[in-house]
């Protein structure tokens, strides 16, 4: 056993990274690891990869919008595979790229399956590093399925790495994964379906939105099953066979590809917990509001490895991992702050959310005045060719600040961060109307959204 570390960080993510670098140029000895390559889900296996996926998708999608409106090419289609390689092009750079900035900042980096083998000790590859402090940061892998034929899925790190796409995808679970990707294939001319075993899909979404949205994807040629249980998939000659219940009848759907988007889990089964005394869930480490683990005292967690408020998102790893770093150098307890957090489904176009749902706060019994709006004949949506487009804002009808915020649009990505500002400052919506924006943008339809 070598030199004792002042912090050893599990999961070179963007929590673990974060984490590593700050406390690294403390002066603090860092080591790190990860058993795959470094840069986490988000660069290399979610995120950034599917958005350059969807810009093909993209391009596509508006071509059709302006058909007869001045746009004539007919024959225009993804090329998959040039469209992966221009995924690689930004893919294939991060490991290393991490790695060098690890190092630089003075970080030891190892490569292997991390364990721990006591309280403040960790085994990487049969050999033993002993540490004051801990860090997990390794993530979410995608939930265990138990239906027969559930190996014949393929999950989403394989589908963002096809080198050719089929004819046919199912895609299994109703949420971000599911649809995200089904708005890519469809475009590239896959016949996608979506089978949700719940009433509805996408339910941390305005209800109302998401039927837009399940309306724009079935004009997309993607079909969504909601309501239906999915029973078991058989590999056949031509494909898969994948059989569900919907309405107390079977249906048998034929696919050549099947992929699993019915949710994710804490990624802690390999780290040995129980031998450190770390108490954990289905959502991860059992942590304080600061993050330090509620029984071992040597340990935090950030990201989607923690049970937090948190939602699992790239931006909440990176302010849990430098909170966390913190609240280790400095000896404090500062509690993460979730205010005005947005979330994006990117689908084409996208759906966001920052703060509560309409039915939240009347829950909470707030007095609120909602403000909706069918924007799909707004200028900013005519001049693209899009019909579908729509906003709820909720606001309290005795602050008069903005309490949520649901846009589904083209670029309406962008306008939720203004929005997101909002609330985490306690705007109400006289400031934001007063607000001049550059004419003609889609943030100039803010004020008329109020």
């Amino acid at each position: 056993m070598d030199e004792e570390y002042d912090l050893f960080v599990i999961g070179a993510g963007m929590a673990g990274t974060t984490a590593a670098n700050k406390c690294a140029a403390r002066g603090w000895r860092v080591g790190i690891v990860d058993a795959l390559p470094y840069g986490g889900t988000c660069a290399l296996r979610g995120c950034d990869p599917k958005k350059i996926l969807r810009r093909g998708a993209e391009v596509i999608d508006a071509a059709n919008l302006m058909r007869d409106k001045g746009i004539t090419e007919d024959r225009l289609s993804i090329d998959w595979a040039a469209l992966m390689r221009h995924k690689r092009g930004f893919t294939d750079a991060v490991p290393q790229g991490m790695e060098d900035e690890l190092t630089g900042n003075g970080v030891e980096i190892f490569h292997g399956t991390a364990r721990f083998t006591g309280p403040n000790l960790l085994s990487i590859n049969g050999k033993e590093h002993q540490a004051k402090r801990f860090l997990i940061a390794t993530g979410a892998r995608p939930r265990a399925l138990t239906f027969p034929g559930h190996e014949h899925l393929i999950d989403s790190t394989d589908f963002l790495d096809l080198d050719s796409l089929p004819q046919r995808i199912v895609f299994i679970g109703g949420g971000f994964i599911s649809f995200e990707f089904a708005h890519i294939a469809a475009r590239a001319g896959v016949e996608c379906v979506i089978i949700d075993h719940g009433e509805r899909p996408l339910k941390e979404f305005d209800p109302d939105l998401v039927e837009d949205l399940i309306h724009r994807s079935e004009q997309a040629g993607i079909q969504v099953l909601s309501n239906t249980t999915l029973t078991h998939v058989r590999r056949t000659a031509t494909g898969l066979e994948v059989t569900a219940e919907k309405d107390g009848k079977t249906l048998t759907l034929g696919a050549d590809l099947a992929v699993h988007g019915a949710g994710r889990t804490a990624n802690l089964e390999t780290l040995n917990l129980e031998v450190a005394n770390i108490a954990s869930g289905p959502r991860g480490v059992t942590v304080s509001g600061h993050l330090q683990s509620t029984t071992n005292p040597s340990v935090f967690a950030a990201g989607d490895a923690a049970d937090t408020p948190g939602k699992p998102l790239t931006p909440v790893a990176v302010f849990e991992g430098k909170i966390a770093a913190s609240n280790m150098l400095k000896g404090i307890t500062t509690v993460p702050d979730y205010t005005g957090v947005p979330t994006t489904v990117f689908t084409i176009p996208e759906l966001n959310r920052v703060g509560v749902l309409e039915q939240e706060a009347r829950d909470r019994g707030i007095d609120i005045v909602v403000e909706t709006n069918d924007t799909s004949g707004w200028y900013s949506n005519y001049r693209v060719g899009e019909t579908t487009a729509s906003t709820k804002i909720i606001i309290d009808k005795t602050t008069n600040k903005i309490l949520g915020a649901h846009l589904l649009g083209p670029g309406y990505a962008e306008l939720i961060n203004i929005f997101a500002l909002a609330i985490k400052l306690g705007l109400t919506s006289k400031q934001l109307k007063s607000m001049t924006a550059t004419y003609p943008s889609i943030g100039s339809d803010l004020g008329s959204m109020l």
